[in-house]
């Protein structure tokens, strides 16, 4: 079981992790953006990472024990960089007219504005 838990511990490692401050809990929460439903509470922001880590660690065990399928790590996954969005026609065309008279796409508008 010792190699198994370190095989998940390595594919663990590319998960997204967050910890921030929780005031409703007055303790930091450790979060992991591919599991959304889990989160560990602590008195350092150090001890709810690794107890969030730990935790994706047996989750992932218990899924593999079970048969389910085990979110891929976004970090691992393959972005075209095509994404479609609807926006109100008022705002397409403020966006088309800010790109004319820059001179540049409405694309290069759009991703600069999405950057920032």
């Amino acid at each position: 079981m010792k190699s198994w838990r370190s095989a998940i511990a390595q594919k663990n490692d590319k998960y997204t992790y967050r910890v921030t401050w929780s005031e409703d809990d007055n303790e930091y929460v450790g979060l992991n953006v591919e599991f959304p439903s889990l989160s560990w509470l602590a008195d350092t922001p150090e001890k709810a990472l690794k107890g969030i880590r730990k935790l994706v660690t047996d989750v992932i065990l218990d899924m593999e024990k079970n048969g389910e399928t085990i979110p891929e790590p976004i970090a691992c996954t393959h972005f075209s960089g095509k994404f479609m969005v609807r926006v109100p026609p008022d705002v397409h065309r403020k966006l088309a007219i800010q790109a004319a008279e820059s001179g540049v796409s409405l694309n290069r508008i759009a991703s600069s504005k999405l950057s920032q």
